[in-house]
């Protein structure tokens, strides 16, 4: 123990009494022993989060099987008559915060699905350096292209991310990468891609987390980019961290390079050699990888002797084809990705890339991952490849391209006649709001009751504030009142249901009241337009809200941030030829708002032009050199919100079903939690390249008798609205 003088011991009890972090020069004196290089930043800490909260299945999504096709599939794979995937691993694409899933899969019941796969073998992560650029997004609506900015959860992402600059990103990473690091397996890798605005912070923070490893800096070329002023910047970074026994499938470049295949000529007796080597005995060397063939052409020869002798890859790798020849490797892409390739997502990496990262340090059937999953490529190179994959995004834009993107995969992959696996989609649903709101999930059912009806009434206080509403007393079904109307909420837990609607139409009627406002996080589907137009034939406006995840960010309702957007109808119709059904989408509605018209006007320069979203219709403001505005409505058609579309012909009849951790056993027990999985048996979506959508599906073949067929629609924005037909196969709707 060093010596202190009496100051310095005085100085040393203040901090302490203080409860404030001793100076560094009283830290390293003090724990000597234990001085080593360490990586310090404003609010480091080492706790992790542990939180357990139950994975909700929304959507599972599997192209259907021919019999040919199913009959080659391996063992582990059951499907049921339309060629569906029963059993066997379902890939997982989750959209959420991903510091919740990360833990919920490291501590939850689903890591022991994982482990029995092999565990997650390699880890890819390409987090978010401008979270600005990755959650805008270029929507196109007929010949133009509208901007949609982030919501108001991805702008709390980026202010989470970035609010305190440099420190709270390497706080959030340093987080998620603990938990990343206790998910891999033994014989695991992570590759994280970075550029200049973080490498050399996020170097630091791995070398931190995963101490230890044996870690290799890829530089990757992927094309000019800056002006004059400065160099032009030509490269990006990939860390690779792999323990010593990790999987490693070296990979390869040619084995000739441009000069020896330039030069190559065939002697009378078909053997390729180069000029001035038959001496130096080249031409022999040559002999060892080319066959003697007279009809091999130079190409042939050049090919073969490349496949016979090539050679470990570098760390540069190069990403156009031309540059890369003159490296005698293999190309990796830019971000001049091909038109095939392209879904119109800021970020997004070429599939060349991750295919020489998944093939390097995974094998086919390992399980691999991607917690910033963006446009979905690691998922979509990893089935390609035979591997099985979990994919993560907060942005519910990038989950449902990734969506998109994978359905084209599989149907690419079963027009080849290849092997495919079902995914499904997960989030955390309610039990993220009651996570937010405050509830413990481990609680028994009454205690955990209790605490919600608690944690409910506190809550309601902060939902009134962001929806810029009153408390009222005396009502039954009504606890606000905004402008005129009177406001219902629904609970954090539930579902807004029927009974809920008719209380408030029988409260209306009993207390004369004709204008209200319900919001609700959830609404029971098949609600509307029916029961709407039922109220409105007794004389009550009802107008029902959605209550956005933003509320539960005080930040965002301070700043009167937070929209209440109006619940979006769907219109369809079923078509029945004898025990076909086939369901024909007619009209569809939506209530969104970005930016004010009048707001745009007044601040619009001469000569300029921008595109703004009002009660559901998107309009383009132009102003002439004059000053004279005109406004181009863009939606001229309802079918222009509509994205993609799909139908489940059979709902209701796949439970879904949660794991949840019984408090007296501690085992696992699954749950029902009354809700039923969307099948998805049908789509039609949007591509880059192909803007059309159909409005009526194939006819499907059902059994006889009554059944609820769903439909659902996501919109340009990646919301989703379902709509449920009751219907009876051989008989009437």
């Amino acid at each position: 123990m060093p010596k202190f003088t009496d100051q310095e011991k005085q100085e040393i009890l203040r901090y302490l009494e203080a409860d404030k972090p001793l100076p560094d020069k009283y830290r390293f004196l003090l724990f000597a022993d234990k001085r080593e290089v360490e990586l310090v930043w404003n609010g480091k800490t080492n706790d992790i989060c542990n939180i357990v909260l139950p994975f909700q299945t929304i959507e599972q999504v599997d192209e259907p099987r021919a019999e040919k096709t199913m009959a080659i599939q391996p063992d582990m794979f059951s499907f049921d008559s339309r060629g569906r995937q029963l059993k066997g691993w379902t890939n997982k694409l989750i959209w959420g915060d991903n510091k919740l899933i990360l833990s919920s899969l490291k501590n939850g019941p689903l890591r022991e699905e994982i482990e029995r796969q092999g565990g997650i073998k390699l880890i890819y992560i390409d987090p978010p350096f401008d979270v600005g650029a990755d959650f805008s997004m270029d929507i196109e609506i007929g010949e133009d292209t509208f901007t949609k900015k982030p919501n108001v959860l991805e702008e709390i992402a980026y202010r989470d991310t970035w609010g305190k600059g440099t420190d709270s990103f390497i706080s959030m990473i340093y987080e998620r990468l603990v938990l990343m690091r206790d998910l891999l397996a033994k014989d695991g890798s992570i590759y994280v891609h970075c550029d200049w605005r973080v490498n050399s912070y996020l170097k630091l923070v791995l070398d931190e987390v995963f101490s230890g490893f044996v870690n290799t800096e890829i530089i990757w070329i992927c094309g000019l980019m800056g002006s004059g002023k400065v160099f032009p910047k030509s490269h990006e970074t990939i860390l690779l961290y792999r323990k010593q026994n990790s999987i490693f499938n070296m990979p390869l470049r040619l084995g000739l390079s441009p000069r020896i295949t330039n030069a190559l000529q065939k002697d009378n007796e078909g053997w390729f050699y180069t000029r001035g080597q038959e001496s130096s005995g080249g031409k022999n060397w040559l002999k060892s990888y080319i066959s003697k063939e007279v009809s091999f052409s130079k190409e042939k020869a050049i090919e073969e002797a490349n496949q016979n002798r090539p050679q470990p890859a570098w760390d540069v790798w190069i990403g156009k084809k031309e540059l890369a020849k003159a490296f005698n490797d293999f190309p990796v892409g830019t971000y001049a990705y091909t038109d095939q390739e392209k879904v119109g997502y800021p970020t997004q990496k070429p599939e060349a890339l991750l295919e020489r990262i998944i093939k390097a340090s995974s094998n086919e059937g390992d399980l691999v991952a991607d917690f910033f999953c963006g446009s979905g490529t690691t998922a979509a190179v990893a089935e390609k490849l035979g591997r099985k994959w979990i994919a993560t995004d907060l942005g519910k834009f990038a989950v449902h391209t990734t969506r998109k993107r994978m359905i084209g995969v599989q149907r690419q992959l079963k027009a080849e006649n290849k092997d495919f696996r079902a995914f499904e989609m997960l989030n955390m649903g309610k039990y993220e709001r009651q996570h937010y709101v405050g509830v413990n999930p481990n609680l028994r059912d009454v205690e955990k009751q209790k605490q919600l009806e608690q944690k409910e009434a506190d809550f309601i206080n902060l939902i009134l504030r962001a929806y810029k509403a009153e408390k009222v007393e005396g009502f039954k079904t009504f606890i606000g009142k905004k402008t005129g109307r009177l406001v219902a909420i629904g609970p954090v837990n539930l579902p807004v249901t029927r009974l809920s609607i008719e209380e408030i139409i029988l409260e209306c009627r009993e207390k004369h009241i004709t204008k209200v406002d319900v919001l609700g996080f959830e609404f029971e589907m098949g609600l509307f337009p029916n029961l709407l137009d039922e109220a409105k034939s007794k004389g009550i406006d009802i107008s029902p809200k959605y209550i956005p995840a933003e509320v539960f960010d005080k930040r965002a309702v301070d700043k009167g941030q937070v929209v209440f957007y109006g619940v979006s109808y769907i219109a369809a119709e079923p078509h029945l030829e004898g025990n076909k059904i086939s369901i024909e989408l007619t009209d569809y509605s939506v209530f969104y708002n970005q930016d004010s018209i009048k707001a745009v006007e007044s601040e619009l320069k001469d000569k300029n032009s921008k595109i703004v979203v009002e009660m559901g219709q998107i309009v383009k403001i132009t102003k002439d050199e004059n000053g004279f505005i005109t406004r181009d409505i863009l939606t001229k058609n309802w079918t222009d919100w509509i994205d993609y579309w799909s139908v489940d012909f059979n709902y209701e009849s796949k439970r879904e079903i949660v794991r949840i951790q019984n408090q007296d056993s501690q085992e696992w027990e699954e749950v029902w939690t009354g809700d039923y999985v969307f099948e998805n048996e049908w789509q039609s979506f949007r591509t880059k390249k192909d803007r059309s959508i159909e409005l009526k599906s194939i006819y499907h073949e059902c059994t006889p008798g009554r059944r609820k067929v769903a439909v659902k629609v996501v919109d340009i924005f990646g919301n989703d609205t379902m709509s449920i037909i009751e219907l009876n196969v051989g008989g009437q709707c």
